[in-house]
């Protein structure tokens, strides 16, 4: 099970945002990303979790918990 401890690691050093803003509810865009700040962090979400996203899947991942979530469920 993802912690989300990691998951917010990866969005701090990612995004370079307030690891204080990094809540379920908040949104990429609330975090400062844009597209391809998005890109470059579910590539580095990948990277730390080895669950592969997929374009059409990266586009749903709006907020921190709906990350957590395709991660979790995801995961071997």
């Amino acid at each position: 099970m993802i912690e989300f401890e990691t998951v917010k690691n990866v969005i701090v050093d990612t995004l370079g945002c307030e690891a204080k803003a990094v809540k379920p509810e908040a949104t990429l865009k609330d975090l400062g990303a844009d597209s391809l700040a998005a890109v470059e962090l579910m590539m580095a979400m990948e990277e730390a979790t080895g669950v592969t996203i997929s374009d059409e899947d990266m586009a749903s991942l709006q907020t921190v918990g709906s990350i957590m979530d395709y991660v979790a469920a995801h995961q071997g």
